[in-house]
């Protein structure tokens, strides 16, 4: 009998996105990859929080957008609130072109496209991240925070620390531009 061949750290869907074997998804049904995502070592994604009471509308899904990076142990997570003493989750939408780092915690509303979320980043409850951010490492950024476009968002609690500059995250060579090489290298 031949060796049997190794088997892939990720699989390849047919859609090109990439997934590590040792990710935690849980409630594939309610959550839509874009093409080229990467889900990398550890990196959980919730998508089994949804309202138990109408099981035909999906109320959480997690949506990385084309051309994405989940990194190893990050977490994401639709956000929630208490309503008439049960949990109700909303769904969550997340761009093109996103980075998410590692171990960072994302419970955000929306995330635009071309943002990059440094590591150990922490994205609170219903936060609205505009297109072109830059969360830096290690920032916790307050429920409801609204980040506008071309910011760079650093702190504990976050605030806005500067601007990223014009065509940041869309020019190549730029940090957060072309995720494609990352996903690349990704066996």
């Amino acid at each position: 009998m031949p060796p049997k061949a190794p088997k892939s750290e990720y699989i390849e869907t047919d859609t090109g996105n990439k997934v590590s074997r040792r990710s935690i998804i849980l409630g594939t049904p309610h959550i839509i990859l874009g093409g080229r995502t990467a889900i990398q070592t550890e990196a959980c994604l919730r998508g089994d929080l949804h309202r138990l009471s109408s099981p035909s509308t999906s109320t959480s899904t997690s949506a990385p957008g084309g051309t994405s990076v989940i990194a190893p142990s990050a977490l994401i997570r639709p956000p929630s609130r208490l309503h008439r003493g049960t949990y109700t989750y909303v769904a969550q939408k997340i761009g093109d072109h996103v980075l998410v780092g590692e171990r960072a915690v994302v419970e955000a509303a929306s995330i635009g496209n071309h943002v990059v979320i440094g590591a150990g980043a922490v994205l609170g409850k219903f936060c609205i991240i505009k297109d072109g951010v830059k969360v830096l490492d290690g920032a916790v950024l307050p429920a409801g925070m609204v980040v506008p476009s071309g910011s760079v968002v650093g702190g504990r609690p976050a605030r806005i620390v500067g601007e990223v500059g014009e065509g940041w995250g869309m020019l190549p060579g730029s940090e957060g531009a072309d995720l494609r090489e990352r996903i690349r290298a990704i066996a």
